[in-house]
């Protein structure tokens, strides 16, 4: 009790986690929406040293610690010998944050730091919401779940892996800047510099590129320009000069390369079939924005998690999915065929749209201030 005397009047918040933007985006949002209805609280984040978090987060105007923590390598790897002690370090670390912060709450959004806070947090007594954004969760989650006060989760059936009691629908958040994207077309073809009538087709790799999607992409371009269709592609830093070599082969301006795109909402507004993996921030975010999609689960993802995501979406024919090992002969082909089809294109648009859950963010929040004792 009293750590609540301390600052009784003022929310503490912990969120921890992070390593991708889908991680970080809906932490980011969920931050976002506590201040939203509690604008007095506090919001700490913690990440992992040398991730994304670590500049994302800041940009976002919330402070962030940093844990010494990685993933353990399945092959074996030297970086694997050093995992004790960074997971001695993190533990020691999350305690000090823990106990100078003084949380009423904890929450975790996947990634490496989530794990040892929420430990810690748990072991202080500190209550914890864990927001698992896959339709099939990681072994961190589950072993944090037996402690946890809520489970927010983003599909059906999280009662095989989770206590039902805990489990609250509440689908993932999504950047606000795409929750309503109607009217942005003619603002997203001014700023890539296209024609708002023509055909375009958006490839997306998550915030670090996807090699076999980018391969299948470079090597069609022609195709793609012969067919009359726009692309915006955004390849991940470590692609962009290939991409940039294959484009100053074709003589078309409609097909646009970046590494890495900030308006993911104007990308949205003018798409007409979107390319990409098939993490869990991917997916809620096309079933809000409604449009088309083709995708290709990353094959190492954990317990191969990418295609029970997406398996959701094809089930109820909302979208396409071609397996990684496919994407050099059929991903163009595909994308080219479907963006022809306007039967096609509508019933995916109709059925994707359905599962759309856009309120995410602050029902989670509700849920963390609730849990809070707030």
């Amino acid at each position: 009790m009293q750590q609540h005397e301390q600052h009784k009047n003022n929310l503490h918040v912990i969120v921890s986690g992070g390593g991708t933007g889908g991680h970080i985006f809906p932490a980011i949002a969920i931050a976002n929406a506590i201040k939203k209805i509690n604008p007095q609280a506090e919001v700490l984040f913690v990440g992992a040293k040398g991730r994304m978090e670590m500049e994302k987060v800041p940009a976002a105007g919330y402070k962030i610690e940093g844990l010494w923590i990685s993933g353990l390598k399945r092959e074996f790897s030297v970086d694997n010998l050093s995992f004790p002690l960074k997971v001695i370090s993190s533990l020691y670390d999350a305690n000090k944050i823990i106990s100078r912060f003084k949380p009423h709450v904890a929450v975790g959004v996947g990634g490496y730091a989530s794990g040892p806070l929420l430990y810690v947090a748990n072991a202080k007594g500190i209550p914890t919401l864990i927001q698992e954004q896959n339709s099939y969760p990681g072994i961190t989650n589950k072993m944090l779940a037996k402690k946890a006060k809520r489970i927010c989760v983003a599909y059906d059936g999280m009662e095989n892996f989770f206590p039902a009691d805990k489990i609250v629908m509440t689908g993932n958040p999504v950047r606000e800047n795409i929750l309503d994207i109607s009217n942005k077309k003619q603002e997203a073809a001014q700023f890539f510099g296209l024609d708002e009538n023509k055909k375009t087709i958006l490839v997306v790799g998550g915030s670090q590129g996807a090699r076999s999607i980018n391969q299948a992409i470079v090597n069609d371009l022609q195709k793609i320009a012969d067919a009359g269709v726009q692309l915006v592609w955004q390849t991940g830093k470590s692609f962009s000069p290939i991409a940039a070599q294959g484009l100053e082969k074709i003589t078309s301006m409609s097909l646009k390369a970046f590494d890495f795109i900030s308006k993911m909402d104007l990308a949205y507004a003018i798409a007409d079939v979107v390319i990409s993996r098939a993490g869990a921030s991917t997916v809620s975010e096309l079933c809000i924005v409604g449009k088309p999609a083709i995708m290709v689960p990353l094959p190492t993802a954990a317990e191969d998690h990418q295609t029970k995501n997406i398996q959701a979406l094809v089930n109820k024919n909302a979208a396409i999915m071609i397996k990684d090992t496919d994407t050099r002969k059929k991903l163009v082909d595909t994308a080219l065929a479907l963006i022809k089809d306007e039967n096609e294109l509508n019933t995916l648009k109709n059925n994707i749209s359905k599962l759309a859950l856009p309120n995410s963010a602050d029902v989670i929040a509700k849920e963390v201030i609730a849990i809070a004792g707030f």
